[in-house]
């Protein structure tokens, strides 16, 4: 049975546009990094998306080897679209990347346009779709030519695979070089996908956001909640044996250092004063930039859907409270 949308999906979320393009995403997206795998539940995967899409959130983010295993995730989302939202495809901004390691030999990763355009035609499939929103190179690869890889991902739009072209992890002068080739080519670069967070900011250091409003290219944060520990669950200083940490997977115990969690707390009654959850104000705080058109969010439940949603109902955060969470954060590395 199709899923029978809210009709009210669209008024409360906000719009954002993609650099220099036509593209606009919601201000949250939602990643399909963690818990949609085939380890997963899908009946829950199934609920999440449908939730999302219910609150305006029409951008699902995905990669060829999300999971595990690599390539479920898009094997359950094509499900979800096939069961529920195929008359909605239209309304659905749909990525995804290849340049990780996915398989095995000298093509299972990389920038050439063998994995490339390889890679994209196996995520159609898995997907059950004809073409994807934007197609990413995930991560710079130096041992191809960065012409060949931008050349692919061009090709990649003319041929009908993809609409948009993106590029993430990519340093800032690279991603110029990148970005240049791709406006010779007549495919801009519309969207650049980096890690950032108030425990992550080097793409503020490196000059990165300046680079991406200088060649017109939007921004999508991942990790903006550093994994989760931008969130109440370690205010206690206890690891909840469900949690990344837990696992031990990319946010590991040893990161839970009695410095950072006191860091948390502050940055936690800073939100308070603000009535704000401290993963609100995280997002809030990584949305306050311009060019910043969304932020990805991972969600185990549709609470976690609901609580970013309601962030953007709240102000950006004013020139004092930057400067309260400023002070906190050097205060950690003094």
């Amino acid at each position: 049975m199709h899923h029978a949308p809210a009709p009210t999906r669209y008024d409360a979320m906000t719009y954002r546009r993609c650099g220099a393009s036509g593209l606009k995403l919601p201000a949250v997206s939602l990643g399909l990094w963690h818990n949609f795998g085939e380890v997963d539940r899908f009946g829950t995967a199934r609920e999440l998306v449908l939730h999302a899409f219910d609150r305006g959130i029409a951008h699902f983010d995905l990669a060829n080897n999300y999971g595990p295993p690599p390539g479920s995730a898009e094997r359950t989302l094509g499900e979800i679209l096939r069961r529920d939202l195929a008359a909605h495809r239209d309304e659905l901004v749909i990525s995804t990347k290849a340049g990780y390691l996915m398989g095995p030999g000298p093509y299972g990763d990389g920038g050439s346009r063998k994995h490339l355009l390889g890679s994209l035609d196996q995520s159609l499939r898995r997907l059950g779709l004809d073409h994807v929103d934007v197609f990413y190179h995930h991560r710079p690869d130096p041992e191809t030519p960065l012409a060949e890889t931008m050349a692919a991902l061009d090709h990649a739009v003319r041929s009908g695979r993809a609409l948009y072209v993106g590029l993430s992890n990519y340093p800032a002068g690279l991603l110029r070089e990148a970005a240049a080739l791709l406006r010779r080519l007549g495919t801009p670069c519309v969207l650049h996908q980096p890690r950032y967070s108030m425990f992550d900011r080097r793409i503020e250091h490196d000059g990165l956001l300046d680079v991406l409003a200088q060649e017109g290219v939007g921004c999508i944060a991942y990790s903006p909640l550093a994994q989760g520990l931008l969130s109440e669950r370690y205010l206690g200083g206890d690891i909840p044996g469900d949690s990344r940490a837990a696992r031990g997977q990319f946010l590991k115990a040893e990161h839970l250092t009695a410095e950072r969690l006191e860091t948390v707390r502050r940055l936690a009654a800073v939100a308070r004063e603000r009535g704000q959850s401290l993963a609100q104000l995280a997002l809030s705080w990584v949305l306050r930039h311009a060019g910043m058109s969304s932020v990805l969010i991972g969600a185990s439940r549709v609470a976690h859907v609901d609580e970013a949603v309601a962030a953007l109902s709240h102000p950006a955060p004013s020139t004092g409270e930057l400067r309260l969470i400023e002070d906190i954060l050097r205060g950690e590395s003094a």
